[in-house]
Order: structure tokens, then C-alpha cells, then sequence
């Protein structure tokens, strides 16, 4: 059983002890805090609108209905997007002025967990001080719920799927008709939730060829839902198969996204982010922002044609904060997500989608092979290890055992043993687990290195 609690959200395992799992309680106690934040935020209002979206797993269609009855009674205007991807919330608590949303999405967490993801009136995830705020409000359990003249009403809008799509592709930089002549075959994985019907759509409005794998939204998610390379070994081996240009395959709440190239090989989910940054940066010099667990294959292409390059936390407010600060032109994280500020302040797999066919369309349809040939060939070994007590216990040992190396303690502890080698442990913020991300410029040195430190803390545990 598990519930956690932090900058990404709320989210949890299904059944179980209530405050131990996440459960309908979880969900009218969080999102009655969400409320008497949000009041407490935009003072002074008369009404109050929220936009309600949910991704395909099969709790988020009834769980939606226990948010809707407590918005209502707590006074709340919903409007009720359906099936939706995550930064499609966003874009619509942008275009109906709204005061927030929630987004019912466990994210790349497994089927048997979900969980709450909330926005600000900007289509922006909460920053840390205001969850900090709401949990506090939630902790007290001091809510205020309306009379029966004052219930809220719901309105259903079934289009912002499209409207999203429109959106992006109206941006300058895309170039629809370079990807309409590039006559793309593509197979789409959408993991049987929102991105089974999104993808399809974007794609198809820019004229490609779509081959649909786990396209069905009924949450019967067929393989673990992240996107990484071993949860894809069906769609790498479909492309060639099918003898498409490309694979792409998204999270069930549609903010990252991955790809296959023409050879069934695995392009890597650290390249997303490297490959977009590289067709901005060709269009305009800018900041650039990641993670400390991004791969260092960013920062080379940034500060090799003199672009700025920050890393921050692992999480998107922590890059979005950033990319506001220095008014970065591109960011995201290692993980697929990209964040392009000329749609919005927050992870996009469409919009990511878009600007990746726009560039591969520029390049005469270069294979993803030869294009990852044009960037920094790194290794990154990515582990994770339940171990609740290691913050005490060891990191301390690990500060001893590397000491003399440069250390950042801004998100866990990121250790830098060369300039292209490095050693980041951190706690998840979506799971009860430590991650340990190595990488160097050897597969052998990186697998070395992670699994050192799975040894240090077997033997401290």
C-alpha cells in the first residue's frame, strides 16, 4: 500500500487502509483542500471554474464522478473534458480562463495505482510551496461545502483533444506541409489510454500514415506503461515489420514521449529531449534546461554551439521555474518530456511529437540511427531499490566514500567523478523507491558504477 505526496502530485496504489493507499477518501479530502487552496489563492471571486480531465485507466472513469459530486458541493463550475491527456488540461484551463484543473492520472505508474495531478489559473502544475499549502489544508480536513442553491454545475466539452492538436499545429515553427511531403509511415503504441486516441489525431492532421498498436483507451494497459526501452520490445519489433519510418510510444497520460527508429532499435528517451533541443536551438541561440538526472549529451549539444545550460531537480516545476528564471527557449527531462514555452510551461508528447517530424521531415527523412549519430554517445544505467530509511544511513557513507569529487546535494546527491561521468541518487518523487542513474561513456563503466551503489546499500540494509 502506498500513497505519496509531493511536487508531482498525489498518487497511490488501489485498495487497501485508508491514509496508507489511495482511496475515494484520498480523493475528497485532496481535492477539498485543492478547493480551499485555490479560494484562498484567488480571493474575492464570485464563481469558480475548474477543468476535470481523466486519462484511460479504468478508476479514472468512475473517480472522475467522486470529483465532480465534490466540486459541485463544494461550489465548483466543472468543465468535464473526458478522456484527455495531461497537457491538454493545461491548454484548457488556458483557453477558458479557468481558476485550475485536476488531472485524474497515476502517469507512468502501473494500472493498479492512481492519483491527482493539479494546476494553477496558468495551466501549470502547483509549485512546492503551494503543495506545501494544500497538504496543510488537507491535514486540517476544515472544508466548507455550499447549500443546495449554491451546487455547481458541469458542463461537458468532448473537442480539446483537437483543440489542443490545432493549437500546436498553428505554432510557426511547425511545418505541416514539410511533414505532409515527407509521407511518414508511423506505428503508434498508446499503452490503451488517452494517447491510443491523441496521437492518431495529431498525427493523421499532419498527414501521416498511422499503424495503431494498444490504441484502445480501456486502461488494459498490455505492458508496463513508462517508456523505456524494456516495456517496448513489441512496437521496436512492429517497425520493421511493418516497414515504417519510425515508432512513437507515450505515457498514459500523453506528457512524454519516445521513439523507435526505422530498425526496430530503441532511439532512447534521454535523446527525446536532446534531438528537439538541437532542431530549437538550429531556429534560435537560447537557455536550455534539464534535470540532474538528464543525460550530459544535452548540456554537450547546448554549450557546443553556445547556448546556456542549467540543470535542475528532478520534476517539471523544478524545470519550469528555471526556464522562466532564464528565460530558456527549450526544456524538459531525460524522461521523454519535453517543455516548449511557445505553447506552454509544461511536458507536451504532442507538441514534442510535432517538433521531432518537423526536424527528421528538414533532414529528408534521416533514419534516427544516423541522426543520434550526430550527438554525444553516452551510456546511462538506470536503477531503483525500495529502501525507505536511506537518506540517514546512506548517504552519509556515500559523501565518505566519494569524497574530493564535486557533489550537488540539490535533489538527493549527484556525485561528478569525471567530466563525462557521473553518479546521481535520488528519492522518486511518483514512487516509494530510491533512483540511482549512472552514465558514462562506457556501457560496461556505467552498469559498474549503479551497481556499486546497489551493493552499498544491500549492505546497509
Amino acid at each position: 500500500m502506498v500513497l505519496i505526496k509531493s511536487s508531482s502530485g498525489i498518487r497511490g496504489t488501489l485498495g487497501g487502509e485508508n491514509g496508507k493507499s489511495f482511496s475515494p477518501i484520498d480523493i475528497i479530502k485532496f481535492s477539498s483542500a485543492y478547493i480551499s487552496w485555490i479560494r484562498k489563492k484567488y480571493k474575492n471571486k464570485k464563481e469558480y471554474v475548474l477543468i476535470l480531465g481523466r486519462d484511460g485507466r479504468k478508476t479514472s472513469t468512475f473517480f472522475k464522478k467522486l470529483l465532480i459530486i465534490t466540486f459541485q458541493s463544494l461550489g465548483i463550475n466543472v468543465i468535464d473534458i473526458g478522456l484527455s491527456t495531461t497537457p491538454t488540461v493545461g491548454i484548457a484551463i488556458i483557453n477558458e480562463k479557468a481558476d485550475g484543473g485536476i488531472m485524474l492520472t497515476a502517469s507512468h505508474n502501473t494500472k493498479n495505482w492512481n492519483g491527482l495531478k493539479m494546476f494553477n489559473n496558468y495551466g501549470e502544475f502547483l509549485s512546492e510551496n503551494d503543495y506545501k499549502m494544500l497538504f496543510n489544508i488537507a491535514d486540517k480536513e476544515r472544508f466548507n461545502f455550499v447549500s443546495y442553491k449554491k451546487i455547481g454545475n458541469v458542463v461537458e466539452r468532448k473537442d480539446y483533444i483537437q483543440k489542443h492538436i490545432d493549437k500546436i499545429i498553428s505554432l510557426p515553427i511547425i511545418d505541416k506541409n514539410v511533414i505532409e511531403k515527407a509521407k511518414f509511415k508511423i506505428v503508434v503504441d498508446g499503452i490503451n489510454s488517452a494517447g491510443g486516441i491523441a496521437v492518431p489525431l495529431l498525427l493523421k492532421s499532419l498527414g501521416v500514415s498511422v499503424i495503431e498498436i494498444h490504441c484502445n483507451p480501456n486502461g488494459d494497459f498490455v505492458h508496463k506503461p513508462e517508456p523505456i526501452k524494456k516495456n517496448l520490445i513489441e512496437i521496436c519489433k512492429k517497425v520493421p515489420k511493418y516497414k515504417a519510418d519510425m515508432g512513437i510510444s507515450v505515457d498514459p497520460d500523453v506528457d512524454r514521449v519516445v521513439f523507435v527508429g526505422n530498425n526496430g532499435n530503441f532511439f532512447g528517451e534521454e535523446y527525446t529531449i536532446v534531438s528537439i533541443a538541437d532542431f530549437i536551438l538550429k531556429n534560435k541561440i537560447g537557455p536550455v534546461v534539464s534535470t540532474l538526472s538528464s543525460s550530459q549529451a544535452l548540456k554537450d549539444l547546448s554549450e557546443g554551439i553556445g547556448a546556456p545550460y542549467y540543470s535542475t531537480p528532478v520534476g517539471e516545476v523544478h524545470v519550469v521555474k528555471k526556464m522562466k528564471e532564464v528565460n530558456a527557449i527549450i526544456g524538459g527531462e531525460g524522461n521523454g518530456g519535453i517543455i516548449y514555452p511557445g505553447l506552454r510551461y509544461g511536458r507536451d508528447a504532442l507538441v514534442g511529437i510535432a517538433l521531432f517530424l518537423t526536424y527528421i521531415a528538414k533532414l529528408d527523412k534521416i533514419s534516427l540511427s544516423n541522426l543520434k549519430k550526430r550527438y554525444s554517445n553516452y551510456y546511462m544505467s538506470k536503477k531503483k531499490i525500495r529502501y525507505s530509511s536511506y537518506k540517514k544511513i546512506f548517504l552519509n557513507k556515500i559523501v565518505k566514500k566519494y569524497k574530493g569529487k564535486k557533489m550537488d546535494f540539490s535533489d538527493g546527491i549527484k556525485i561528478y567523478l569525471l567530466s563525462n561521468e557521473w553518479i546521481h541518487i535520488r528519492q522518486s518523487n511518483t514512487e516509494n523507491i530510491i533512483r540511482i542513474h549512472t552514465e558514462s561513456t562506457s556501457k560496461k563503466r556505467s552498469e559498474f558504477l549503479s551497481k556499486e551503489i546497489l551493493k552499498d546499500i544491500i549492505k546497509k540494509k
